[in-house]
């Protein structure tokens, strides 16, 4: 009778001991930390504005915001003068998500797309300027492709840094010695200042964007998923 007892009290003495006690196995441990890695991006997601008003190159605006969903950055379009559908530079109409007054950052990255009219109307807004220069203080990515790099000069954003931009507008981004221009690269990336060429440089502009918000592992991905060639940029 003792005996058994005494057994008893051993089992239940094991089926108490502190879960403390136990290994958890390397396998266990890689895919713990896994989780963790991932509950930590998603309480930390990327976050991208772009800009749009009337005039916007559309193939630029909606090209730099697909690719960079499909990076799993979270994007907002925003209207320049709100959120009104714009009629874009080749009369397609979009509508933003939300419009200027209301992007709350911070952002990881600001973009502007191209349209020489879209960009008139974003280097005449002071409102945008104070966004964009607060962006560049902060060490945030202000990125600016085809006509747009000309807001950057408007709002002396980038100053001295190497930048392209379309063609036509090298001259007046070299005026002033404002910045080093640079002829033979589609997409120029300057510490947080990012420029592209035009429309046909549009998705290597994307998936840059994508490589310095989100990292070179998440571009590569969406880059195979797109059929482009990552080795090409």
């Amino acid at each position: 009778m003792l005996s058994i007892l005494s057994i008893g009290l051993r089992r239940m003495s094991q089926a108490g001991r502190s879960p403390s006690t136990c290994k958890t196995s390397p396998s266990c441990k890689s895919a713990l930390d896994s989780a963790a890695a991932e509950m930590a991006k998603d309480e930390n997601p990327k976050t991208a504005l772009v800009l749009i008003a009337k005039g916007t190159e559309e193939m630029e605006c909606i090209t730099v915001v697909d690719v960079l969903r499909r990076g799993c950055i979270t994007v907002h379009l925003a209207g320049l003068c709100g959120n009104k559908p714009v009629k874009c530079r080749s009369d397609s109409v979009i509508s933003p998500d939300i419009g200027l007054a209301e992007a709350k950052g911070p952002y990881d990255a600001i973009i502007l797309p191209g349209g020489l009219e879209g960009s008139k109307a974003f280097c005449n807004s002071e409102e945008l300027g104070c966004m964009l220069r607060q962006q560049e203080k902060c060490g945030g990515i202000v990125a600016a492709i085809c006509a747009a790099p000309t807001a950057l000069k408007a709002h002396k954003v980038g100053l001295k840094k190497k930048v392209t931009s379309y063609p036509s507008l090298k001259s007046e981004m070299e005026k002033d010695g404002c910045y080093t221009y640079v002829d033979d690269q589609k997409v120029v990336v300057d510490e947080n200042i990012i420029t592209s060429q035009g429309p046909a440089t549009a998705i290597n502009f994307a998936i840059v964007l994508v490589q310095q918000i989100a990292g070179e592992e998440k571009a590569r991905e969406v880059s195979d998923g797109l059929l482009f060639d990552y080795c090409s940029l």
